[in-house]
């Protein structure tokens, strides 16, 4: 259906009582490129420090909160308005250039919008719809591309109910409970049609209409829209159906992605933007390329032409190599939720339902989502230049089991945005050494020259920026402590077991990302007596830090997660293993920020990408990780350490008896005689220069290789710009299409 775009309205509650002269704070509030402006988070910090502590860093809540007092107070302060006018006119000007990186490269695309579908993004923890690396990486994205100027516009479900809150008992099996969000305390926004009526369109399944909403989420120059179905219009078991991320069974899962693809296709036809080029980041969106040629196919073109042009202008990212990440649905599901009046539109069922035939499945009877997305998408691609090698291996047979290095996907890396990620402190140290417009310049990896100055930290400061980064974490992690004692835990063991006990002194290792069998929490646990010796030496002692979610339905990932609290409340270990509960974007900036050595053990060849090491490593934290992932490109040797791989052939347990033998020979050997390594005997004020000289390396790999920056310009130079210009020349298709 269509709307008068016109007359779309936005709910935006301003805060009562705000005075006229600092009114815009609310704006910025809502508009979350404060969240890598230091200028704007400094502004919020300084109208009330322990309310923005107390909030985690929420300015939406923090201005709910502060007095009116306190706001009339800093209307009339000389030196807040001085700040509050210069954050205006900065904000000012870049709303208003028109000179951004993509318009000087691409004007003639300057106003053709790209949409962006993801299943999560990670903004804010105020904003929680996001269960981990894929959510992150699709928030960095949004980030990145609004600080190049590309008319990208982001889809995604509103869940009202988050992911899902963690807990864990006595006996460390993960206990999970909603955690239901109040949009009062978020900058979300909710459009609303010209009469005031919450929802947009609609779509059909299950025998009825299910209307939907919208929220506006503001990210700089760009726009995410989230879809909700929690309206009085809905049928009671529709309402429910953005509720909660990945929630609920295979039925509840299709009617979600059903929702985010045909839906959100949909919703940006009601709000007049018309994409000239489709991103799906990952196979949870398939359904918004079958929704377009099912359009297409309406309007009359024949089912090759349809698909065709659809693949012409779609961009297709994959995320994983492991078979359980992948989305799969019976023939007799779909026809189920679409009803039978889907099909009679278009009088193309076998067709449409061949793009999800896997070429391994012995029957035809199911949709595989990522099968159906690669046909759907000219231009597909891995995210680390291994997992392309691993994608072409997995997906040939879409392409007549051709070889591997003639299938047509390709990769771009992954990247995080440096100026989330990086801590203001590591920034001013930079600010330093680096030419005076290093900010503002967009780094890639030919401004090599330019990073090299890194190296030229001065050790002494960079020793003490790294040593107040460990307070932090070690003060987070017992203010968490002290609020779930109080709140959640019944035994004093739980307190030792947050890290309560742990000093600022020795070197602490930091593991934290979701836990999955194939990700190996508990790989470090394999010789007990082993890692006892490592953690309690007198004069070398080490601390591990763990934090991460299984997912709700993964009974293994919760054992995993179960083995390594059981460490936790050894009391042999003395404290040095802790746990930290309910992992969210606010504990990670804190964890690659604060700890020494960041540890990563995925199996290979499992681990898609694994940017939790690039977030490290832009904070002076280097990685120890198996060579899988983005870690195969970035490790040059001196930024941190790599576990060689296993002989080809080897078992499962042959592989992991191989890599817990190198992690601890290069922990002996290597990692902790080297941050042990001081001229004065080991005081806490000594440098350790060798460790201080793959601190350095470390950023500045990350920050000239490995950011969202670069990742986002390579998207542009390889697919959105092909993707625009929407050409159908040359297509190589997988077989079985025309």
């Amino acid at each position: 259906m269509g709307l008068d775009t016109e007359a779309i309205t936005v709910d935006n509650d301003q805060r009562p009582g705000l005075p006229d002269r600092i009114g815009r704070l609310w704006e910025f509030a809502t508009d979350l490129s404060w969240t890598w402006n230091g200028e704007a988070r400094a502004t919020f910090r300084s109208i009330d420090l322990p309310l923005w502590r107390r909030t985690r860093n929420n300015p939406v809540a923090l201005l709910r909160g502060v007095s009116d007092e306190r706001l009339q107070a800093l209307a009339g302060n000389r030196a807040f308005l001085q700040r509050y006018d210069a954050l205006c006119r900065t904000l000012d000007e870049a709303a208003t250039s028109r000179s951004t990186w993509f318009a000087d490269r691409h004007p003639e695309f300057a106003d053709s919008p790209v949409a962006y579908f993801c299943a999560e993004f990670a903004l804010h923890e105020s904003i929680p719809i996001y269960s981990g690396g894929l959510g992150v990486l699709a928030g960095d994205h949004l980030k990145a591309a609004s600080d190049l100027g590309i008319p990208l516009v982001g889809v995604g479900l509103m869940y009202a109910h988050g992911y899902f809150d963690q807990t864990l008992g006595p006996d460390g099996w993960q206990e999970d409970a909603d955690d239901p969000l109040d949009p009062g305390l978020t900058p979300l926004e909710r459009l609303r049609a010209a009469d005031g009526v919450p929802w947009l369109t609609w779509i059909y399944g299950s025998g009825r209409r299910i209307y939907i909403g919208a929220w506006r989420v503001r990210v700089g120059r760009v726009s995410l829209y989230l879809l909700d179905t929690d309206l009085e219009e809905n049928d009671p078991a529709d309402r429910g159906l953005s509720h909660q991320l990945y929630a609920g069974g295979v039925d509840h899962r299709l009617r979600q992605e059903a929702l985010l693809g045909v839906g959100g296709v949909r919703v940006l036809s009601a709000l007049g933007i018309e994409p000239k080029a489709w991103h799906a980041n990952e196979g949870h969106a398939a359904f918004m390329m079958v929704e377009r040629v099912r359009n297409l196919i309406r309007d009359g073109l024949p089912f090759p032409d349809a698909v065709a042009q659809v693949r012409a202008s779609t961009v297709f990212t994959t995320h994983t190599p492991v078979p359980a990440g992948h989305d799969v649905f019976s023939h007799e599901q779909m026809r189920d939720w679409t009803g039978e009046k889907f099909w009679e539109e278009i009088r193309q069922r076998d067709e449409l339902l061949g793009l999800g035939l896997h070429p391994q499945d012995e029957g035809r009877d199911r949709f595989h989502m990522t099968a159906a997305a690669i046909r759907l998408a000219r231009r597909v691609n891995g995210v680390s230049e291994r997992h392309g090698h691993v994608s072409r291996e997995i997906w040939r047979g879409l392409w007549d089991r051709r070889p591997a290095r003639e299938v047509p996907i390709g990769h771009v890396t992954n990247g995080v945005h440096l100026e989330t990620w990086m801590n203001e402190e590591i920034v001013g140290l930079l600010d330093a050494c680096l030419p005076p417009d290093w900010r503002n310049r967009p780094h890639d990896e030919h401004d090599g020259a330019v990073w090299r100055g890194v190296r030229e930290l001065p050790a002494e400061a960079l020793w003490r920026v790294r040593h107040r980064l460990k307070l932090r974490l070690l003060d987070l992690m017992r203010e968490e402590a002290r609020r779930r004692w109080r709140a959640h835990w019944p035994e004093a063991e739980h307190l030792v077991g947050a890290g309560t006990l742990m000093s600022p002194q020795p070197l602490t290792i930091g593991f934290a990302r979701r836990f999955a069998a194939y990700k190996r929490a508990d790989l470090v646990f394999r010789d007990r007596d082993r890692l006892l010796a490592l953690l309690s030496d007198p004069g070398r002692p080490v601390q591990l830090v763990f934090a991460g979610k299984a997912h709700p339905r993964d009974e293994e990932g919760k054992r995993v997660l179960q083995r390594v609290y059981e460490h936790t409340r050894d009391p042999g270990f003395e404290g040095r293993i802790a746990f930290i509960e309910n992992y969210g974007l606010h504990t990670a900036h804190c964890l690659v920020e604060g700890v020494d050595l960041w540890l990563n053990l995925p199996r290979v060849p499992l681990e898609a990408c694994g940017t939790s090491g690039m977030k490290a490593a832009l904070n002076g934290v280097p990685q120890l990780a198996t060579t899988d992932g983005w870690w195969e490109e970035g490790f040059e040797g001196d930024n941190g350490w790599s576990i060689p791989r296993a002989p080809d052939g080897s078992s499962e347990e042959e592989v992991d008896r191989h890599d817990h033998e190198h992690l601890f020979r290069l922990l002996e050997d290597e990692v902790v005689p080297l941050y042990y390594d001081r001229p004065g005997g080991g005081s806490v004020d000594d440098t350790p220069g060798g460790w201080l000289e793959r601190t350095r390396r470390a950023i500045e790999v990350a920050a000239s290789r490995f950011t969202a920056g670069r990742m986002v310009r390579e998207y542009v130079r390889d697919y959105y710009v092909p993707a625009l210009r929407g050409s159908t020349d040359g297509d190589d298709p997988p077989n079985g299409l025309w």
